[in-house]
């Protein structure tokens, strides 16, 4: 018996989160209809052209935005860019001369990072302290 399975397909938004992309940017044909898995797949092993270029110049998607800048989505919209689908070009100039609101939100993402190991660490070590507890009492 012949199985006739319909190709899987997602919307366009999901596409775009899964490629790293900003959906507006991309090419009207994947923007208006579903893309198949075999699509996506296809443009992850062999992106075309306007992929690699959207991917290193942009505009990025607001995630990418945050990663690049080193600070958090959260921050973004601290700073009142919730739309903030930057270019390359431009994430390079904000860097570069970085505006009071991103020198704060850095340093607020620094002390997160450092938070996140400092527990980490302690983490570990209680971990480890339980796992030396449980050998001894089986010994």
């Amino acid at each position: 018996m012949a199985s006739n399975k319909t190709p899987q397909t997602m919307k366009p938004e999901t596409a775009a989160k899964k490629l790293n992309v900003y959906l507006p940017a991309m090419p009207e044909e994947f923007r208006t209809g579903p893309i198949t898995r075999d699509q996506l797949n296809e443009l992850l092993e062999s992106p075309p052209e306007w992929l690699v270029e959207l991917r290193k110049n942009g505009p990025h998607p607001r995630q990418e935005v945050a990663r690049k800048l080193g600070i958090s989505v959260s921050g973004l919209a601290r700073a009142e860019m919730t739309d903030a689908a930057l270019t390359t070009a431009e994430i390079t100039d904000l860097l570069a001369a970085p505006p009071e609101w991103l020198v704060t939100e850095r340093a607020i993402q620094a002390e997160v990072r450092a938070e996140n190991t400092r527990i980490n660490e302690r983490d570990a070590g209680r971990r480890a302290l339980a796992e030396e507890k449980a050998r001894q009492e089986k010994q």
